[in-house]
């Protein structure tokens, strides 16, 4: 496959096949350069050498009745981390603050549970709309599980400008990850935030027993719900989950996986997400070249690395931030009080 002519194609149209895409797959490694050469072909025409830049905030963490077999929030998982309810409107706020001195274009207030309570909801929105009229240029994202659309437009008026809730694998292998909800539960909850008017965050975890065909299933979801952006995480296992055991990635597996998003997705936001340091490993650069966004900092129960080494990945390959409108340097990550809940213990 000459990778280059079909990333051409792409950025004039072509959409792939599932068998194309289920080839990028199964290419051989000595393959991977070429193949990761011609996504970037992609992400540079669409996003030319930007990198968006994420931060989580644990608004709420454990004491989630779900089974997800990954997750180490679930009340079925024997992990060691803390437990709290929401957290305060002027934690929130503070947080926000503090990510956009860091160069952070998009805060994602994250929530552990099923669904939010409509006191939670009433809490982000006093903290979203105190955000907004304080800290200008600021993209907010909310994840805060099943949202009905009423929920949905309320957030909305607020001024969240992104709703993020992951489909996590694909409809055949869901059943396998999590008994407690359905897949359509989460697709349901993608429609209800497009339908007032929030871009759609969606995304996928890879490694957690799926198929070739499971991924390929998820990349052609994701295209048909029309999302805006889409995290890509791996699985990071951990001790206490049901998946604690799982660990079948290789870079150059995630590599290949971050292509097939892209190929499929050639205009979407493709972020680099969870598991990015544990499976990515020395080869963080190469997936850069491939995506155009990363979170910055902790996730929800693992740690990333320091915020000065993503600055510096991303200086190094020459790259620029995008949406920052400070010419000063980045200044020290002060989130360590809101985050240690974000540490396992």
């Amino acid at each position: 496959m000459d990778w280059s002519k079909l990333a051409r194609k792409v950025i004039e149209g072509y959409s792939l096949g599932r068998e194309e895409a289920k080839e990028i797959l199964s290419i051989g490694d000595d393959d991977v350069l070429a193949l990761v050469h011609g996504a970037y072909e992609i992400r540079r025409h669409f996003y030319g050498k930007k990198v968006k830049l994420n931060l989580i905030i644990n608004a709420k963490s454990g004491l989630c009745p779900e089974d997800c077999g990954y997750c180490g929030q679930s009340m079925k998982a024997k992990t060691e981390i803390d437990r709290y309810p929401l957290i305060s409107k002027q934690t929130i706020v503070e947080g926000a603050k503090e990510a956009k001195k860091n160069k952070i274009g998009t805060y994602c207030i994250v929530m552990s549970g099923r669904r939010p309570t409509n006191h939670e909801v009433d809490t982000v929105i006093s903290a979203v709309q105190e955000i907004k009229r304080e800290v200008e240029q600021f993209k907010i994202c909310a994840c805060m599980g099943l949202v009905t659309e009423e929920q949905a437009y309320k957030l909305k008026e607020a001024g969240v400008d992104r709703f993020n809730h992951n489909i996590n694998t694909s409809a055949n292998h869901h059943a396998n990850i999590t008994t407690t909800h359905h897949y359509e539960d989460r697709v349901n909850t993608i429609e209800n935030v497009k339908k007032v008017g929030i871009s759609p965050c969606s995304g996928v975890i890879c490694g957690m027993g799926e198929t070739d065909d499971d991924i390929v299933d998820m990349a052609f979801a994701l295209k048909e719900l029309d999302v805006d952006s889409i995290p890509v995480n791996f699985l990071h296992p951990i001790k206490g989950t049901k998946l604690e055991n799982m660990d079948e990635l290789t870079p150059i597996r995630c590599l290949k996986i971050l292509s097939l998003f892209r190929y499929v997705n050639p205009t979407k936001e493709i972020r680099i997400s969870g598991g990015r340091e544990y499976n990515l490993r020395s080869l963080q650069n190469l997936g850069l070249f491939i995506a155009n966004s990363i979170f910055v900092g902790d996730y929800l129960t693992t740690n990333g690395q320091a915020a000065k080494e993503d600055f510096q990945l991303i200086e190094d390959l020459g790259f620029e931030i995008e949406e920052n409108p400070y010419e000063t340097e980045h200044q020290p990550f002060a989130l360590s009080n809101l985050r240690n809940s974000n540490r396992i213990k």
